[in-house]
């Protein structure tokens, strides 16, 4: 394996890596903190994810409790998740502040299903993105003759099967994220 290679096979894992997490964010009518990450409170100017400026706990499987450190970012954190597109309305009781995630319903689901379908297929068309510019690396290679051309096959064959793996991966990740929002 050239190191080439080796970068791109690694481009494509960050990428899956990074589809776990948008799914993490996506609520399965279960509290979970990581709903929270990626939004960012504007703290002192700077945007900041609430999870650096606060404590957050789960009392029970449907609530979240966030409890600022610095008092003066309650309000700020309390801003940030109503205009998110989290889609809970925050309590703040001027201590805490406290997030109660509804039963999901039927239509919510579905609209959280083609969410994640959405960001699944925005993660296939980054691997094959990825494909692409390591097959017009290698046939730049093979016309400065750095490589033969039957080394540009294996070069070929083997990207396509890294490639048809990541998205089988993407596939598996989407379908279990999928069932996780209809159970009920």
């Amino acid at each position: 394996m050239s190191a080439d290679y080796l970068e791109f096979s690694e481009k494509m894992k960050k990428t899956t890596e990074v589809l776990s997490a948008q799914f993490a964010a996506v609520r399965a009518g279960r509290a979970n903190a990581a709903v929270l990450d990626q939004i960012a409170v504007d703290y002192y100017g700077v945007p900041t994810p609430i999870n650096q400026i606060a404590s957050i706990s789960s009392p029970d499987p449907r609530s979240l409790v966030i409890q600022p450190w610095d008092a003066k970012a309650l309000k700020n954190i309390e801003k940030a998740i109503q205009t998110s597109d989290l889609g809970i309305n925050p309590q703040n009781d001027g201590r805490v502040v406290r997030l109660v995630f509804p039963q999901l319903t039927e239509d919510r689901r579905k609209e959280l299903a083609k969410q994640v379908r959405k960001y699944g297929e925005d993660a296939k068309v980054a691997i094959r993105n990825i494909r692409r510019d390591a097959m017009d690396r290698f046939k730049k290679q093979q016309k400065k003759s750095e490589i033969t051309e039957d080394d540009l096959k294996n070069v070929e064959k083997d990207l396509q099967k890294l490639t048809d793996d990541f998205i089988k991966e993407i596939d598996k990740l989407t379908e279990k994220k999928e069932k996780e929002l209809f159970a009920i």
